[in-house]
């Protein structure tokens, strides 16, 4: 069957897994979960072009090492959605934990509303792959620590949040970071540099705005007409005077 159904309710999360591989084996290219309660590891290492449409709380780690498949969460997600993700996208219609991103080499994560702290630390790059996070309402410090690649676009429909929040860009040293409005000099981290978006960088977050709008079905306009901060590393090393050199 091309469309199958499975209820999670007092599900573990193993045989949820086994009956969602199962699913995918066998053809399936339109999966929905209802009574999602915390499972973890929802969709891990999962590959092909199947759409997923869950709809209740997820556990951590929903799509770690997914490469290919569309999830759409209904509901929250607790911490590290997209941990090491190759590819595919996943939006969440809701908030999000802690470390939103970890690690991801390729894809796209969406969230509608709010993530926890170090969302897209070591987010990476190479060659073609560069992944994305769009976050629609704010993140908690240390957003985009160590990155070594890929976007971050922060659309901060809350315009004074974030603006407590310590160590934006803390170490990073590839990739970029966009943030809705301005950012006050405190909140940026170690080995940044911070600057208006220029006319060619807003070109490219254009798209992602627009592509959040669509997932979420809110107006594009508001965030199309505004002004963006770009956090960027300053330096490819930017802890070397942390160390002795002979």
């Amino acid at each position: 069957m091309d469309k199958i159904e499975i209820d999670a309710k007092e599900l573990h999360y193993t045989p949820l897994n086994q009956q969602i591989r199962k699913a995918v084996h066998e053809g399936a290219k339109e999966i929905t979960i209802r009574n999602i309660m915390g499972q973890r590891f929802i969709a891990d290492g999962l590959k092909g072009g199947v759409s997923l449409f869950l709809h209740g709380v997820a556990g951590g780690d929903l799509g770690m090492f997914m490469s290919g498949p569309d999830i759409t969460l209904y509901g929250n997600a607790d911490h590290a959605p997209g941990n090491t993700m190759d590819a595919g996208t996943i939006a969440i219609h809701g908030s999000a934990g802690d470390a939103v991103a970890h690690s991801m080499r390729g894809g796209k994560v969406f969230v509608r509303d709010t993530i926890g702290y170090r969302g897209g630390i070591h987010m990476k790059q190479y060659l073609d792959k560069r992944p994305v996070l769009v976050i629609g309402g704010s993140a908690r410090s240390f957003l985009g620590e160590y990155m070594a690649g890929g976007l971050i676009l922060v659309l901060r429909r809350t315009p004074d949040a974030m603006n407590d929040e310590r160590g934006i860009g803390s170490g990073i040293h590839g990739g970029e970071i966009f943030i809705r409005g301005k950012i006050d000099n405190n909140c940026v981290g170690v080995g940044t540099k911070k600057d208006p978006c220029s006319g060619d960088e807003i070109a490219r977050i254009i798209p992602l705005i627009h592509e959040f709008a669509e997932k979420f079905g809110v107006d594009p306009a508001p965030f199309l007409k505004s002004e963006y901060t770009r956090i960027s590393p300053a330096s490819a090393r930017p802890f070397a005077n942390k160390y002795t050199w002979e």
